[in-house]
């Protein structure tokens, strides 16, 4: 058992919505949505060479499209995430998760090494500066943590999904503390964000997750085959660094302020 994974128990078959049949009309839509997604990513990759001169607001836009071009409506609720150094965490639940972090800000993914071998988004998360894990050597973590620190120390956005695995949505696990620890060594705000799918009725759905032994290419596909899917996206207060003086009270108070009940007053709506 991976000392970074933790077991969830949310798996494909007990907790995963998905139609019976997919009506032969919604494939040509479907094919069409998946068709956008990689043709997005492949301008990604062919863009990547020009990194920091990339405008965030180009990025953000970007992300959005990406989950727009896979059928999701995106809503964004919250002020603007802080500029500097910022670790960003949220709750992870489904693939779709990373561009709607990086359409909160652009930032340095935290990733497990395996997705560097993914095909399409494996080359351009490793272009886009994604930091790697290891999960299998819990020997590499105060190294991670090191390198972690740095990149928040110039002034980087780091995100990542403190729960160390996905889970349905229904379902949550507890925030895992080490990278918490980058943020109090580098002396940066921690930013919680909440993210929820939901249909056009407003009822949750489990649809989009990406959990146990499901695969990428399943996932794509329920998501390309959903109508009415909405990916709420909420920004909640960013914590000051100096409010907690350990990892653990600063990982509670992350996961405290993400389930929050919510108190924005900002909106932003992609049809």
């Amino acid at each position: 058992m991976s000392a970074w994974l933790p077991t969830a128990p949310c798996t494909p078959r007990a907790c995963v919505e998905a139609p019976a049949a997919v009506p032969a009309q919604a494939v040509p839509r479907a094919v069409l949505r998946l068709a956008g997604v990689l043709l997005l990513l492949l301008a990604g990759i062919a863009l990547s060479p020009l990194g920091a001169r990339i405008p965030a607001s180009l990025i953000r836009r970007w992300c959005r499209w990406i989950v727009r071009a896979a059928g999701v409506r995106v809503r964004i609720t919250g002020a603007a995430a802080p500029t500097g150094g910022l670790l960003l965490v949220a709750n992870h639940i489904s693939w779709l998760d990373v561009p709607l972090l990086a359409a909160v800000r652009p930032a340095r993914m935290l990733a497990k090494t395996e997705v560097r071998r993914w095909p399409v988004a494996g080359p351009l998360a490793a272009r886009g500066g994604t930091l790697f894990i290891d999960r299998d050597r819990l020997r590499s973590l105060p190294d991670t943590v090191a390198r972690i620190a740095r990149a928040l120390r110039e002034g980087a956005a780091v995100a990542a999904f403190p729960e160390g695995s996905t889970w349905c949505g229904r379902a949550q696990g507890t925030f895992r503390r080490a990278v918490f620890q980058a943020a109090l060594d580098a002396g940066v705000p921690v930013q919680p964000v909440r993210i929820r799918y939901r249909l056009t009725g407003g009822t949750i759905t489990t649809a989009p997750a990406f959990v146990g032994d499901d695969t990428l290419l399943a996932s794509l596909w329920r998501v390309a085959t959903a109508r009415g899917l909405v990916a709420e996206v909420e920004i909640r207060a960013p914590i000051a660094p100096g409010t907690h003086s350990d990892r653990r009270s600063l990982a509670h108070a992350a996961q405290s302020q993400e389930t929050a009940a919510p108190a924005w007053t900002h909106t932003v709506l992609v049809a």
